[in-house]
């Protein structure tokens, strides 16, 4: 069985203390993950990498393990960045929004 400890960007720092082990199939193959997050995540998180392993796999030709994590791993990172993206638009926007409100309000008061 091989092993996995999953970390999770929280609040500014690596969060770790491994309190969880949850065993997860991924490819067929079994892997003990330890997290901090609870078993349920840990699966649904096991469960969406192998969706998208299943995707692959149906678009590819090229059924070698390696082939298929990267190109797993690519299609996860550009879904991830196309999020992030998303978000600092909005962000900025809410940004702009308050400066104006801001500067309305400075207005009024002088």
């Amino acid at each position: 069985m091989n092993h996995i400890i999953m970390t999770f960007w929280t609040g500014g720092c690596f969060h770790m203390n491994n309190k969880n082990s949850v065993e997860v199939s991924l490819m067929g193959q079994k892997f003990e993950v330890k997290s901090d997050s609870n078993e349920q995540y840990v699966e649904q998180i096991a469960a969406y990498v192998n969706k998208r392993i299943e995707q692959v796999l149906k678009g590819s030709k090229s059924v070698a393990s390696l082939n298929v994590a990267l190109l797993v791993a690519m299609n996860i990172t550009a879904e991830f960045f196309k999020y992030r993206d998303e978000k600092d638009r909005k962000v900025s926007q809410i940004e702009k929004k308050v400066q104006d409100m801001i500067e309305i309000i400075d207005a009024v008061v002088e």
